[in-house]
């Protein structure tokens, strides 16, 4: 798996190469087919296959499952479980992939979409790497040729390809239509570079400008950025993404040199997308038009940003000249001269204070306490730790009062709603979240014992083998908590005082932790649970992966056992 995407030579009975995770002239990255393992002596990167492909094809630990147990044949179940749904959902993916063929193959037939794309600068080259295509300028071009049947049209409406028509409206006895009609298609793909839906834009003019699929089976918009499937092909090392706004601004960056760049789907950005960004880079910039809409879209990015702001990130805004999108100015002044803009995008810091200042005369100490009291609650979105401290030692700067006292000020009260449109969070209680895992999970069930009921059963499974120090106190807590619901500390303590690991459970109370109100707290312990399954499958699927590579096969309790794993990790990650 690893020489499909490294240039590996035979080596004695191991395989070396140049590694692909940092720049050498010398070998120093090794390959052991009988370990099934690989190591890098120069930069230390290390692991299995399941790890090469996350951090060589930027996956999620999920996305990598699939991928490498798709390459071996074996079975990856659905949401639900079981292998009876695949079926269904490969002949989804099969007919999607038919569709945007269909659409490449009719931009190739007319002259007019053809001449349109050159006439935006696009080169045919680009225009094949991102498949993009042409909707006829018709009711039913995509109809006539997919939905001959009355199941196939269903399976096109499901995938959000055709219309059904209001009673009144039936034409010539058909009650469907296309939905994408004279439009230029820009497939939206998946980690696996599957087409999953699709973005129409009009040739000429024509309401709206831009045309995206819905909501389906495949495809959730708040989770998906476009181009991040080519990004990842055309970069091996991926150190930072930049966030635009539209389809052909991500085309025409990539074909400018610009490899990185992604867009969100007619929506603004998610905390999804950065969550699934931040898995990825510890850097992103998020590039803008100069106007007040471009202003607008990066206010509301920088509030999703916030709760995602820590240590080791960096979340910076450029915005363009007036008039220009990244389209228009990377195909006027080039790559070169673009990425220098990167380098002087605002950090959010500076963004957040600019904003502010700009809606407060800080010249004067109305103004300045009314700034202090619009950054409130922006602060106290930002988890707590060293980036919190800094972020709040900034705002203290402009409003000319030392950090402390600031801090103290604002704790003695509520902010008003007029300062600002998102509530603010409680001041958390002091945390650190350090500990292992189970030991994290453990802490937040005794702080908050009503968490243990936001547990669903998938969640509480994918502990059922963990190993880890500590587990069997986790689940013994965990589920005496689920089947008989407290609501503070103390009475944890003393249910447990005369059971194994009751005495562990005092002592944690005594220190200090790093734990939210009772919401966040859920979440968090949600996601630790989440993590513990997620090494637990790694473990034991990197383990049977590994023989299956070695051996050819796996016995039969062997595959069972794989099923099992494998559809526990679709109830979580679907």
């Amino acid at each position: 798996m690893v020489g499909s995407r490294v240039q590996l030579a035979k080596a004695g009975r191991e395989y070396k190469a140049c590694c692909p995770f940092h720049t050498e002239k010398t070998a120093s990255f090794w390959v052991s087919p009988e370990k099934q393992f690989y190591h890098c002596f120069g930069c230390g990167a290390h692991g299995t296959a399941l790890r090469f492909l996350m951090e060589y094809d930027h996956l999620a630990f999920p996305e990598a499952v699939e991928e490498l147990a798709g390459r071996l044949g074996l079975p990856v179940p659905n949401e639900g479980g079981g292998d009876a749904a695949r079926p269904r959902d490969a002949s989804l993916y099969e007919l999607m992939a038919r569709v945007a063929q269909f659409y490449a193959e009719t931009l190739k037939r007319d002259e007019r979409a053809e001449r349109y794309l050159t006439q935006r600068g696009l080169t045919a080259e680009i225009v094949q790497r991102f498949g993009i295509g042409y909707a006829p300028d018709a009711w039913n071009a995509l109809l006539k040729r997919f939905g001959p049947g009355e199941r196939d049209r269903q399976t096109l409406g499901e995938l959000g390809l055709i219309i059904e028509r209001e009673r009144s409206q039936v034409r010539d006895g058909e009650q469907h239509y296309d939905r994408f009609r004279d439009r230029i298609m820009f497939p939206i793909r998946d980690s696996r570079g599957r087409a999953i839906a699709f973005g129409g834009r009009v040739i000429d003019r024509g309401e709206p400008k831009y045309l995206n699929s819905p909501e389906t089976a495949l495809f959730h918009k708040g989770r998906e950025l476009y181009g991040l499937y080519e990004t990842r092909l055309a970069r091996s090392s991926l150190k930072r993404l930049l966030v635009v706004e539209g389809y052909m601004d991500v085309v025409r960056l990539h074909q400018a040199g610009i490899a990185y760049a992604v867009a969100t789907l007619g929506t603004a950005t998610t905390a999804e997308h950065l969550m699934r960004i931040f898995r990825l880079v510890r850097e992103v910039v998020f590039a803008f038009d100069g106007d007040r809409a471009g202003r607008g879209a990066a206010w509301r990015a920088l509030q999703h940003a916030l709760p995602q702001a820590r240590e080791g990130r960096e979340i910076r805004f450029l915005f363009l000249p007036e008039g220009h999108d990244p389209d228009t100015l990377v195909g006027e002044e080039g790559r070169e001269a673009f990425e220098k803009r990167l380098e002087s995008a605002l950090p959010l810091s500076e963004y957040l204070v600019r904003e502010l200042s700009a809606q407060c005369d800080i010249a004067h100490a109305d103004g300045r306490a009314r700034f202090a009291e619009a950054a409130r609650p922006l602060v106290h979105k930002v988890p707590e730790g060293v980036y919190r401290e800094l972020l709040l030692t900034r705002v203290a700067e402009v409003v000319g009062l030392a950090p402390q006292r600031l801090q103290a000020l604002w704790a003695g009260g509520e902010p008003s709603a007029q300062a600002v449109q998102a509530p603010a969070r409680r001041r958390p209680i002091r945390s650190a979240g350090r500990g292992s895992l189970v030991r994290q999970a453990v802490v937040r069930l005794v702080r908050f014992p009503a968490t243990a009921g936001s547990v669903t059963d998938a969640e509480r499974a994918g502990i059922d083998d963990c190993t880890e120090p500590g587990a069997d106190l986790l689940r013994a807590l965990l589920d005496d908590l689920r089947e008989r619901p407290l609501k503070v500390s103390a009475q944890v303590l003393e249910r447990w005082v005369a059971k194994p690991g009751g005495e562990h459970l005092g002592r944690l109370l005594e220190r200090e932790e790093v734990l939210d109100e009772e919401a966040a707290a859920a979440v968090e312990l949600r996601a630790v649970l989440v993590k513990l399954a997620d090494t637990v499958l790694e473990r034991r699927l990197d383990a049977l992966l590994a023989k299956q590579a070695a051996t050819g096969g796996l016995s039969e309790a062997e595959l069972l056992e794989f099923q099992r794993f494998m559809n526990r990790k679709a109830d979580r990650s679907r």
